[in-house]
């Protein structure tokens, strides 16, 4: 999956606006535009559209996780250069504060089973030798299960 696609993903499951993505950003100490976060979020096929480099994508994550969980004490996090489904997986479990069962259960939502065993390989150290890539399937089938899980939850609010 490209960081834009992770990108329009968030911001349809929690709603936020163009402020609110400006703002995460801010969370981690980075600054962005209107333009930019609305160029990022265009169609692949818009002649705006620019694609969201990985280390934007990762301070965006960091900023999601300190939006949800608040800020952490003392050094930030060091900034990924490069960013792997992986390393995307992790921060939304951690930004969300997920346990596995409840990944599981989000996986479940989008019609995708998984062992626990398959699913902690995909957060062990790259040079482990039981860890393995996620694949975009994988990371897909995880953020549809979110959106059904946390569209949900938003829309009964207003019932």
């Amino acid at each position: 999956m490209t960081n834009n696609d992770v990108l329009r993903r968030i911001r349809y499951t929690f709603d936020f606006d163009d402020l609110k993505m400006i703002a995460i950003f801010a969370l981690a100490d980075y600054e962005v535009t209107r333009e930019q976060v609305i160029n990022w979020l265009k169609k692949d096929d818009d002649p705006d559209y620019q694609a969201c480099k990985d280390e934007p994508m990762a301070i965006f994550l960091n900023g999601l996780i300190n939006e949800k969980r608040g800020k952490r004490e003392g050094v930030e996090p060091e900034i990924e250069k490069k960013l792997t489904n992986n390393i995307v997986f992790r921060k939304l479990k951690i930004a969300l504060n997920l346990k596995d069962e409840d990944i599981l259960r989000l996986m479940a939502l989008a019609d995708f089973s998984m062992s626990k065993h398959e699913l902690s390989a995909f957060f062990r150290k790259p040079e482990h030798k039981n860890y393995r890539e996620c694949k975009d399937q994988i990371l897909r089938n995880f953020l549809q299960g979110v959106q059904i899980q946390y569209r949900v939850e938003k829309q009964s609010t207003y019932l």
